[in-house]
């Protein structure tokens, strides 16, 4: 008997869709609920082997589910705003808005071919306005809390095309479109403060043990990077001024041998001012910043110029040089370090090339160390340290940050590597950022009754000049909400990970046009049960995810902390194919292997 594929898919896909067979509906039973959700796509073009491989994986286990009694909730949607809508109309002329929704339905007919168990009454797509409203209500909340916030921030910056660029399009440190030299420029931008939430973010990472792939644990504890450790004042001679340091060794501070500070850091100049050295370091600065920011961050050799002064140990009352040094980051910790070439590589390398001495003062316990071949960085007891002589490190800082705090010149501190999130873009396909900016008033907020604001059609995408809403003159000039004069809208938009990091939490009651979800919706499915998707989502994504619940709980919108209960991370499509007998081996099986020991192998797997 023939199989006529085609004409019996059709006609069941069809039975399917009129019957809502799996529409999803809140009960009055939470303990049925099963919350299925992989990552949602971006609408690119066309749906790839990666896709159908994540979401086969959601509609077996969804499927799995309902079969057993539960009820459960199963939607799809699209990441739909970001830079490749923006570059195809640059390139193509299509405007973004057309690119994005064309490649929605042809994506979205062929997941309905592949006849996924989809609830597509749930359906959202973040670049429609009845979604990116309640970005920008969030932003606004983040705002009155102090959680979202202006500053200045380093970015990539093409002087010919007068644009910020992303990493990705700087390519041998030139603009991808016109080849100029990328320089970086200090330009405000709109940031979350994820910072607060470091703490809360790392202890939760309890919960997720056992549900959770580790490795994506051990990476989000690795990002968020607490440290304990000392702030230390320096002072710095013959200027009213100090250098502030953070240092996770307190106990080595006696073998300080030179500062190294951040060429980016506005001290840098002031400090080379009047020397000799000051159109040397001005060269230095001026090569730092003409890097991209990738570039910034990957540091193959040690570089550095002599400031012409010297800072002072608190301690030891010896004046030690102050170079501007490559491999210091501005933005990161105080931009400023204490260097102790005996006791950390990168120091040591940099006072070898530059013939600066080192000073040990942390010796083995059970071994011997040549210092001469390289950094003795684990602890041990201390010598050339006054006081402190033969003690163990763990003491000696104990004592060393108490003596600090004594004299007023030091503290105890928790720093942690996580950084604010700079959640500003430089360009149209995005959700705009509800603030407008009047002489009178300052940094106003769109008051709630007006959103959204809605981003304009009639705009003339170049690639150059900055952002696309910037000469938008109807979009830009607004009146104050406040005092009613001149204003101009912020022509910034978001971060698409601002839309991805609550778009589950929309999938409970997308069609609410009064806030963003009601909370007993949200309460009922929440958390998400099983969160299928790529491990290269393991940081900004889940993080900001995490972040965002954490956020909306503390203004009671949800009562969950965590939003995702277990994580499944589905590998990749290769296209190097793998044998039976290979793959038997890395399951540890043979060819003599039982059915039942293949399906223990497998279900072991899953339960990882």
């Amino acid at each position: 008997m023939e199989y006529r594929f085609q004409d019996i898919e059709q006609e069941y896909l069809k039975k399917w869709e009129e019957e809502k067979i799996f529409k999803s509906v809140e009960n009055n039973d939470k303990s049925t609920k099963y919350y299925v959700l992989e990552m949602f796509p971006y609408p690119s073009g066309k749906i790839h082997m990666g896709h159908v491989r994540n979401y086969a994986i959601g509609d077996v286990i969804n499927r799995y589910y309902r079969m057993t009694g539960k009820n459960t909730l199963h939607p799809m949607g699209w990441d739909a705003f970001g830079m490749p809508a923006e570059n195809a109309a640059i390139k193509s002329g299509i405007h973004p808005a057309k690119w994005t929704y064309e490649n929605i339905d042809y994506m979205k007919n062929q997941l309905k071919k592949l006849g996924f168990s989809y609830d597509w009454d749930r359906e959202v797509t973040t670049c429609n306005p009845d979604y990116y409203r309640w970005n920008q209500w969030i932003f606004l909340k983040m705002f009155e809390k102090g959680i979202a916030y202006r500053k200045s921030a380093l970015v990539n910056w093409c002087p010919h095309d007068l644009t910020v660029l992303a990493n990705e399009q700087v390519i041998d440190g030139k603009c991808w479109r016109c080849g100029t030299p990328v320089v970086q420029k200090e330009i405000p931008s709109w940031y979350l403060k994820i910072t607060d939430y470091a703490e809360r973010l790392l202890q939760d990472l309890e919960k997720l043990k056992g549900k959770w792939p580790s490795q994506v644990l051990t990476m989000q504890e690795n990002w968020i990077g607490k440290s304990i450790g000392a702030t230390i004042k320096f002072p710095i001679k013959d200027l009213d001024e100090y250098l502030e340091v953070f240092t996770t060794r307190p106990d080595t501070i006696y073998g300080v041998t030179f500062m190294a500070v951040a060429p980016e850091n506005p001290i840098v100049l002031k400090l080379a001012q009047g020397t000799p050295y000051e159109e040397e370091v001005k060269q230095f600065v001026e090569k730092i910043k003409s890097l991209s920011t990738k570039e910034r961050g990957i540091v193959e050799e040690k570089e550095g110029v002599f400031t012409g002064r010297y800072a002072i140990n608190p301690l030891t009352g010896e004046e030690v040089p102050i170079y501007a040094a490559n491999y210091i980051l501005w933005g990161y910790g105080t931009g400023a370090i204490m260097a102790v070439p005996a006791h950390d590589e990168r120091d040591f390398e940099f006072a070898k090339k530059y013939s600066i001495p080192i000073k040990v003062v942390v010796k083995p316990t059970d071994k011997e160390w040549d210092f001469e071949k390289g950094a003795y960085e684990d602890e041990g007891i201390l010598i050339n340290s006054g006081p402190f002589n033969n003690l163990n490190s763990k003491d000696a800082k104990e004592k060393i940050t108490q003596l600090l705090e004594e004299k007023g010149i030091g503290k105890k501190t928790v720093n942690y590597r996580l950084r604010d999130w700079n959640i500003s873009r430089q360009r149209y396909w995005g959700t705009p950022i509800p603030v407008v900016y009047c002489e009178d008033c300052g940094i106003v907020p769109v008051p709630e009754e007006e959103l959204p604001v809605v981003l304009p059609q009639n705009v003339e995408f170049t690639g150059i000049g900055g952002s696309p809403l910037s000469k938008v003159e109807e979009f830009v000039n607004t009146t104050c909400p406040k005092c009613g004069k001149p204003a101009k809208r912020e022509t910034d938009t978001m971060d698409t990970f601002f839309d991805s990091s609550w778009y589950f939490l929309r999938y409970c009651d997308p069609k609410n046009e009064e806030k963003p979800f009601e909370k007993s919706k949200a309460d009922y499915w929440m958390p998400v049960d099983i969160y299928i998707g790529g491990i290269e989502h393991a940081v900004l994504h889940l993080l900001y995810s995490r972040f965002f619940t954490k956020f909306l709980k503390d203004i009671g919108l949800v009562d969950v902390d965590e939003p995702f209960e277990r994580l499944l991370t589905q590998g990749m499509v290769l296209k190097k194919w793998i044998s039976i007998e290979k793959l038997l081996e890395i399951l540890g099986l043979n060819e003599e292997s039982s059915v039942e020991e293949l399906k223990s192998k497998i279900q072991e797997i899953f339960n990882r």
